[in-house]
């Protein structure tokens, strides 16, 4: 039975080339535990735990087919066919950057480009159902959120895709939020990047960890070697966050929700 319907996100992943570190890191500031599993050929995979149980993932980058791509967070949406999802993101308009793999043990899972050039991952489960649903406890990852530099064309991609729904916030000075949403529930969100701030920003996916005291941990990830994007600030109603990138160059957000709030 899936532990994630069509659409959700279920799983996010680490890639960086620095993987000791970056475990180090996230080690001591999600209060997580890492154990490992030999891949062969492909190496060690690190699954990311708390209190035992799954939240993501990570490996390290190495080999030609990793020339010039950044260390990163990839989400992971779920679907009941990765064969059909895929085919369907390329009438989409979307690219194919990895095709079907069928990973023993675990399950099927492709990797995707979308027409503006965010990236994302599709995957069906078999023996391995995605991150255990604890969010929006600290430690786990709990939004994910589209950074995009047409949001009317990326709305309609996944909307086809995916089937999501969506609905609009205005948040002041003109920008909009997007919330999509999976069965009438929030499942992601997306802005438009718009004004210089976003200068050689590339389209991409920003997946959010939660914390208990947004400021309290990005003072700690700072002496641990982080760099501060997006020093800490509220969202009304919804909590206060920050973006930075972690000591291997990978970037993340960190969120502490308001009480009732965030992607359960």
């Amino acid at each position: 039975m899936a532990a994630y319907a069509t659409g959700e996100f279920c799983w996010y992943e680490l890639g960086t080339r620095e993987i000791d570190a970056a475990v180090k890191f996230y080690n001591e500031l999600a209060h997580w535990q890492t154990i490992t599993h030999e891949m062969g050929e492909q190496g060690v995979y690190y699954i990311f735990q708390l209190e035992g149980q799954d939240v993501g993932g990570g490996y390290r980058m190495s080999g030609p087919q990793f020339e010039g791509v950044p260390p990163h967070w990839m989400p992971y949406v779920w679907v009941d066919d990765v064969n059909a999802a895929v085919a369907k993101a390329g009438q989409l308009g979307g690219k194919v950057i990895a095709p079907v793999m069928d990973v023993p043990g675990v399950g099927w899972m492709a990797f995707l480009q979308d027409p503006q050039g965010a990236h994302f991952a599709v995957f069906k489960g078999r023996e391995h159902q995605g991150a255990a649903r604890l969010a929006p406890r600290p430690g786990t990852f709990s939004w994910t959120e589209l950074m995009t530099t047409n949001a009317a064309n990326a709305r309609k991609f996944y909307a086809g895709l995916f089937g999501w729904t969506f609905s609009e916030m205005p948040m002041g000075e003109g920008i909009t939020y997007t919330v999509f949403q999976v069965n009438g529930k929030p499942a992601a969100g997306m802005m438009q990047m718009d004004g210089p701030q976003f200068h050689g920003v590339p389209p991409n996916w920003l997946c959010y960890l939660s914390v208990g005291d947004c400021d309290v941990e990005v003072a700690r990830a700072s002496k641990m070697g982080a760099k501060v994007i997006v020093p800490p600030q509220d969202v009304p109603n919804v909590g206060r966050f920050s973006v930075f990138q972690d000591p291997t160059g990978a970037v993340f957000a960190v969120i502490a929700f308001v009480p009732m709030q965030g992607n359960t």
